[in-house]
């Protein structure tokens, strides 16, 4: 999944090179504080990114120095899940990149119906969108039944989000159309009712979902899977800790499961590469071969 729209470069410009290099020390201590204080890891992150978020949090709320927010961070209650909030990667929609859908459906599924039970993890769910779209997927092709989704999210606002899952209505025309780009057998209203602000998605699509808090930095594998979907949350790590992802998505992957990843995401240049095989090489679908 995609960070979500960062304020305009101009609003927030460091014109001194020593002023600049000072803000990055204290992004740093920022970041150890939230690690040592609180558990959240944001160290190996991509800085260019991390650093947006941050400032643009000072400007809202009128802070002079990220020293003052590290402040608010420690001492404030409550105010960690302001900054939490801004961190969580959380643009995302129902059937998003319909491609990657219909892929599945069409290579994915077929692989997947001798087993007779199907376990699938949805690493960095977000608000849950596409945990919904992959439940419709399975309910259409007869797998619902025998199939445990995990969905998991570093951010427990967002999963509450995500267990509730009510959507707003003006979302449902384009939702509707990555359905129906993505292979949808039925008639997409069928799985939602309406009142005049959100559409809340059909209970029964929750029965066989499992929403939990996971942090990809810092937790570890909790059960063997036939497939891992962690899709544009890894492009916002370093190297080194995408290869740490990687190694926890290895040991957590069934030899012959599937991992599905953004994309912009790739395990090609990373030395995982070589267990897998490029099943369907345009939507970065892999299939673990050892």
């Amino acid at each position: 999944m995609e960070m979500d729209p960062i304020v305009d470069q101009e609003l927030i410009e460091l014109d001194d090179s020593s002023t600049d290099e000072l803000t990055n020390m204290e992004i740093d201590l920022l970041l150890e504080g939230l690690y040592r204080w609180y558990g959240f890891d944001f160290r190996q992150y991509v800085r260019a990114s991390l650093r947006r978020r941050v400032l643009n949090r000072m400007r809202l709320d009128r802070i002079p120095t990220v020293t003052a927010l590290l402040n608010l961070v420690l001492h404030e209650p409550g105010y960690v899940d302001r900054l939490l909030g801004d961190f969580s990667i959380k643009v995302t929609e129902m059937f998003r990149d319909p491609s990657f859908f219909r892929a599945f459906r069409y290579n994915v599924v077929p692989q997947l119906r001798h087993l007779s039970e199907i376990r699938i993890w949805h690493a960095g769910c977000a608000t849950g969108e596409e945990v919904y779209s992959m439940a419709i997927l399975l309910q259409e092709e007869g797998l619902a039944d025998r199939t445990k989704l995990y969905a998991t999210d570093m951010n427990e606002k967002a999963i509450e989000a995500a267990k509730r899952g009510a959507y707003p209505l003006k979302q449902m025309q384009t939702f509707t159309k990555n359905y129906l780009d993505s292979g949808g057998t039925n008639s997409f209203s069928e799985y939602y009712t309406t009142d005049h602000k959100q559409a809340y998605f059909d209970a029964s699509l929750r029965e066989h979902v499992m929403f939990a808090q996971h942090n990809l930095v810092t937790d570890g594998s909790f059960n063997e899977f036939h497939v891992i979907l962690c899709r544009n949350v890894l492009i916002y790590f370093d190297a080194a800790l995408q290869s740490q992802v990687h190694n926890l998505f290895h040991g957590s992957l069934s030899t012959g499961g599937f991992l599905g990843l953004g994309s912009k995401e790739s395990i090609l240049l990373l030395h995982h590469a070589s267990v897998y095989e490029e099943f369907v090489p345009t939507e970065r679908i892999y299939r673990k071969m050892r």
